[in-house]
């Protein structure tokens, strides 16, 4: 079945009056299955932890909890409050070892009970706990980068408008509704905010505030198992209400020394065990269940078989204040035990991907500019620091994947993967499955695609030796991924306006076919002055410069926006296009065909459906194009899928496209991720997936899939090469769009070099045309011996250059 993300939608789960019911069950291994197929239904194979620092803000606390040895009291603390300086110097020591939660815990409003806290807060220069709290959390986000989860406890309305701009997630756990346990002699007599109705105010506050919020239950403090029910129907009637309930933590009483407690028994395994499955049975397949591993331990695949899907919190820091009897397990040995369960341990952020999917209402967007840029495509970690267009090597851990041979993937990725090679289509959910895969599941799905690779292209890898002119950057549509284009309301973005005046196009051809070149790929900006008659004097210009040279021109965009411009029908225009020279068309400007995504990304561009029509039309005529896919922003796995069905479809229509481009996003020029609103690109496995992805779903209808060594860099796509890619597009001689996003890879890589690249991975290289047809030995030799390039001259976009065509051997720019 597909793993499905978390989602903050309420999940209906049990009626209350079954959940009552669960009391008179005796069968606890059949409660436990049921629990566990919900939770693979809602999680699949995935167990996630947040890899955290713990940051005690005080330990003063003015409730007295007879199990507690958290709180203390101002004599046997040297300071009522960590210093700002000790807070940031712990923060950062957690930064520097892969954390990305700094949890903050600390005892409930100290200033109501003692003097000391008082005092301290007035040195400080707050009136608040709750203030000094918002001011140290945003300093730790700023300053480190870490993520602060607040547990302050009981909170107002006003206090969580307070905090949410400096915390992505909160806390408070609920622990039990039970007002009996407020009595005297029991364990949260004498604590004015351990009132169930105090806390349920809090769990209502926070969701009025759309704070993500972590609550629970403790268990074995004296509640009974009806009382339990109880406590897990109020925090999901909560939930119901707001939807803001993103974890729910059933966390087992540890006895300490030094409390009035110190003695009571704590709860056994198979209570622990009865309620993991009834809170999975009550709130249902997608509601995270957590359980602490270092309270459980030697126990973990049996609290996983009981339903829960999350470790939470695990520190390679510090210890574990509230429990420090109970050490973290290490992280290899808790992904043993997770592995031992039929699961992989896999790390996530402190606000859940559902809630940062939908950021712009559970998020404040400083908070989201901080946290997006830390996530992958699931919503769940980056765990390591690759970006597209960036000199960082690919993961050694992803690369060893390519060729691993002791592999133990999951059935259901078997099962998708022998229908893929089988060349039976694979339905959108069977995309996204393959697309979240992780560990022997992702080195298998490389692999698949690899042999399928192998069966439909050979293990020759093609490049064609072109050159790339974008004859201006002028245009006045507002693409929030791109920091190329320049105009009146263009972004504040590096680059001066320019528009190529029809000499140096020409220039640029003459160029490029000394040089090698087969090819001249032409796009632009859409300038505000340009017609549809602009577009054809370029096409007239190129074929006066080089009359041999094969013109891959115009985006769809420009395509659709040149026949608008004359009035003409998209097929009328083509064939104009086509009788001046056009040859084939570059599938770019697709981004995303998915309208939810393009909303957000290009909302003023063309859509979806008219990207496919304009492609069906030049196919119609005759004309043949590439297919793209630019991914990792604002996109998810289900946006993919759905794009590579789109283009799969389109291709058993026409059969026109030549090959599929993939694109992944180079976010750090781009004004969408510095404004705070997009991912920092795919990851290096999501990268490698989504090419190997392409494979599955496009064979055998288009057999030739692209990576981009501008894009990935010359290791990135040799591994690329090995995931089911078998061509490197073109040498580029001049590459500006990606370089303006910030990448860092240069303008060309030659013949020379893409054939060393090619023949070090033990493939045949072969120089091609547009069309894979085989080119000329004069062309190859002319590749091989281009001496450098001489210096692009970018005409000033003073004024505007309508005419790009050649008069009289003279180039005129008029």
């Amino acid at each position: 079945m597909n793993a499905r993300l978390p989602t903050p939608l309420p999940a209906p789960g049990l009626s209350e009056e079954d959940a009552f019911g669960l009391l008179e069950r005796l069968d606890l291994s059949q409660m436990m299955a049921e629990a566990r197929a919900l939770r693979d239904d809602g999680f699949g194979a995935l167990l996630t932890y947040s890899k955290k620092l713990f940051i005690p803000l005080t330990h003063l606390c003015r409730d007295v909890c007879h199990y507690c040895t958290f709180a203390t009291t101002p004599r046997h603390q040297q300071a009522p409050y960590m210093s700002v300086d000790a807070v940031l110097e712990a923060a950062r020591q957690g930064a520097a070892a892969g954390c990305k939660e700094a949890l903050f815990t600390l005892g409930e409003k100290p200033e109501l009970r003692y003097r000391a806290a008082r005092e301290a807060l007035e040195t400080l220069g707050f009136p608040s706990t709750t203030a000094y709290l918002a001011h140290v959390a945003e300093r730790v986000l700023a300053e480190t980068g870490l993520l602060p989860h607040l547990n302050p406890g009981t909170l107002s309305d006003e206090e969580f408008r307070a905090l949410k701009p400096v915390g992505p997630s909160m806390g408070m756990m609920l622990e039990s509704t039970s007002l009996r346990l407020c009595e005297k002699g029991m364990p949260h007599y004498g604590s004015p905010d351990k009132d169930p109705a105090v806390r349920l105010a809090t769990l209502d506050a926070a969701g009025r505030a759309a704070v993500p919020f972590t609550t629970g239950l403790l268990i074995g403090i004296g509640e009974t198992r009806r009382e339990r029910i109880e406590t897990l129907l109020a925090i999901r009637a909560s939930h119901v209400r707001y939807g803001h309930i993103q974890e729910v933590i059933v966390q087992n009483f540890r006895a300490k020394d030094d409390t009035k407690m110190a003695g009571a028994p704590e709860p056994s395994l198979e209570e622990l065990l009865w309620t993991i499955a009834v809170a999975r049975l009550i709130f249902g397949p997608t509601m995270s269940i957590q359980a602490p591993p270092n309270l459980s331990p030697g126990v973990l695949p049996q609290l996983v078989d009981a339903g829960l899907n999350d470790w939470g919190g695990v520190s390679p820091v510090t210890p574990d204040f509230v429990n420090p009897e109970a050490p973290w397990p290490h992280l290899d040995r808790l992904a043993e035990e997770t592995a031992a369960a039929g699961k992989q341990l896999t790390e996530r952020l402190t606000v859940y991907p559902g809630y940062l999917h939908d950021h712009a209402r559970w998020l404040d967007p400083r908070v989201a500019a901080r946290v997006l840029p830390m996530a992958d495509g699931a919503g769940l970690a980056r765990t390591d620091s690759w970006t597209p267009g960036a000199t960082e090597p690919p993961p050694a851990q992803a690369l060893q994947a390519l060729r691993r041979l002791d592999l133990k993937p999951r059935q259901e990725i078997q099962a998708l993967l022998a229908l893929a090679e089988a060349g039976e289509a694979l339905s959108e959910s069977a995309i996204v499955t393959l697309l979240q895969a992780r560990g022997d599941d992702f080195a298998a799905v490389c692999q698949s695609a690899d042999r399928l690779r192998r069966a439909h292209a050979g293990d020759t890898v093609r490049y064609v030796v072109n050159r790339n002119i974008n004859y201006t950057n002028v245009c006045y549509f507002k693409c929030q991924f791109c920091a190329f284009s320049k105009g009146k309301l263009a972004e504040n973005l590096r680059g001066r306006p320019y528009d190529l005046s029809g000499e140096e196009i020409a220039r640029r051809v003459e160029e490029a076919w000394a040089r090698g070149a087969t090819e001249v790929c032409l796009q632009g900006g859409i300038h505000p002055e340009y017609t549809g008659e602009t577009y054809r004097d370029i096409l007239r210009t190129v074929r006066g410069a080089a009359p041999d040279m094969h013109i891959h021109a115009f985006s769809p965009l420009e395509i659709w926006q040149g026949a608008e411009t004359l009035g003409l029908s998209l097929e009328a225009y083509l064939a104009l296009l086509k009788a001046e020279g056009l040859s084939t068309l570059p599938g770019t400007a697709a981004e995303i065909l998915d309208d939810e995504v393009r909303a957000i990304l290009c909302p003023d561009k063309i859509n979806s459906a008219q990207w496919l029509q304009v492609m069906r039309a030049a196919h119609n005529a005759g004309l043949r194009s590439t297919a793209t896919m630019m991914f990792g922003h604002v996109d998810r796995y289900e946006h993919w899928a759905r794009h590579l069905l789109k283009i799969r479809a389109l291709q058993a229509e026409t059969g026109g496209f030549t090959e599929f481009v993939l694109l992944p996003f180079v976010a750090e020029e781009a004004p969408l991720y510095l404004k705070g609103r997009a991912r920092r690109g795919p990851t290096f496995r999501e990268t490698l997936l989504a090419h190997a992805v392409a494979r599955l779903v496009l064979s055998p209808l288009i057999p030739n899939i692209q990576c981009s060594w501008v894009k990935l860099g010359h290791d990135g796509v040799a591994a690329a090469l090995q995931a089911g890619c078998n061509d490197l597009g073109g040498t580029l001689m001049n590459e500006t769009i990606t370089r303006a996003a910030g990448a860092q890879h240069g303008q060309e890589t030659g013949p020379a070099a893409m054939r060393a690249l090619i023949e070090g991975l033990g493939r045949r290289a072969e120089q091609r045309s547009t069309l894979y047809e085989p080119v000329t030995e004069e062309r190859i030799r002319a590749g091989l011996a281009a001496g450098p390039l001489i210096p692009v001259i970018n005409t000033p976009a003073t004024r505007y250059e309508r005419s790009k065509v050649t008069e009289a051997g003279d180039l005129g720019a008029g």
